[in-house]
C-alpha cells in the first residue's frame, strides 16, 4: 500500500492513498464525508444529474480498505449520508452491503451537518469521540488539539507538464488532521481557502491522495512584492543601502 506514515500526539498513523486514516496499533480506520445518496438528493432538488452508482462505488472502495487494514473499529466522521432522506431511502441491497461491513466491528457514526445521525442503522451515534488522546469530530474546533476532523473536503492543486491537476488531500499540522472526503462525487475546497488557512498552522502539510501519495507544503496565497515607485526606493530602505 502507498501510505504516508506520521506521528500525531503519541499515535503512529497512516494517511492512506484512498483518503482513509489508519491507526494500525488500534486496528482503527477513519473515513469522512461518505455522502451516500448524493445523486438522489441532487435529483430530488432539481440539480444537475450525477451518475447513479456513487454509493455503490463508495461502498466498494470502503470494503476494500476495511479488508486491507483489517480494522476492527471504523469511525465515520460525519456527513455519511447526503441528508436524512438519503439515509431513509438507501436501497435494500446497499443497506445489506453496509450491514455486512459493520458486522463484527465497532462502528461509530459521528454526526455531521448533513446527517445528525443515521438512526436506522446500527453502531454508535455520537457528536464526537475521544480515544487515547485523540478527538474525532466532524467540523474542526480551533480550541482543540489532537483533533481529527473532516467536513471541508480539502483539495490541493498541482501543476504538471503544463496542466493543472487537483487531488483530494489530508491537511496535517501539530494540532489537527483534516481528512479528505471519501465519497464519490463529493467535490472539494481548495486548501488555500480562508476557512482552512484559519485552522491550519504555518508549516502544515498537504498529503495528496491518488495512485501515488504526494506530500507538499500546504499551499498558501502568494503575496505580490510591493511595486517600486519610479523615483526608486525610499531613503533608508534596505534596497538603498
Amino acid at each position: 500500500m502507498n501510505d504516508y506514515p506520521f506521528p500525531f500526539h503519541g499515535a503512529a498513523l497512516l494517511a492512506l492513498q484512498s483518503g482513509a486514516l489508519h491507526w494500525p496499533q488500534e486496528r482503527l480506520l477513519v473515513v469522512s464525508d461518505l455522502h451516500f445518496g448524493k445523486p438522489d438528493r441532487i435529483a430530488r432538488r432539481g440539480g444537475t444529474l450525477l451518475p447513479p452508482y456513487a454509493t455503490q462505488d463508495t461502498l466498494l472502495r470502503l470494503e476494500a480498505i476495511i479488508e486491507q487494514s483489517r480494522a476492527t473499529t471504523v469511525i465515520a466522521l460525519g456527513d455519511s449520508f447526503d441528508d436524512l432522506q438519503a439515509a431513509d431511502d438507501l436501497p435494500e441491497a446497499e443497506r445489506l452491503w453496509l450491514t455486512r461491513l459493520m458486522a463484527g466491528r465497532r462502528w461509530i457514526w459521528i454526526a455531521g451537518n448533513h446527517d445528525p445521525a443515521p438512526q436506522r442503522l446500527g453502531g454508535s451515534h455520537l457528536a464526537s469521540f475521544r480515544h487515547l488522546g485523540l478527538t474525532f469530530r466532524h467540523i474542526a474546533d480551533p480550541a482543540t488539539t489532537g483533533e481529527v476532523s473532516g467536513h471541508y473536503h480539502p483539495k490541493a492543486r498541482l501543476a504538471a507538464h503544463g496542466h493543472g491537476m487537483a487531488r483530494p488531500c489530508f491537511l496535517l499540522d501539530e494540532t489537527r488532521i483534516i481528512l479528505p472526503a471519501f465519497g464519490t462525487y463529493t467535490g472539494g475546497l481548495a486548501c488555500d481557502a480562508p476557512e482552512l488557512l484559519a485552522l491550519m498552522q504555518p508549516g502544515a502539510l498537504a498529503v495528496l491522495t491518488g495512485p501515488r501519495v504526494l506530500t507538499i507544503p500546504m499551499p498558501r496565497p502568494h503575496r505580490p512584492a510591493p511595486a517600486l515607485s519610479r523615483q526608486g526606493p525610499a531613503v533608508g530602505s534596505s534596497a538603498s543601502r
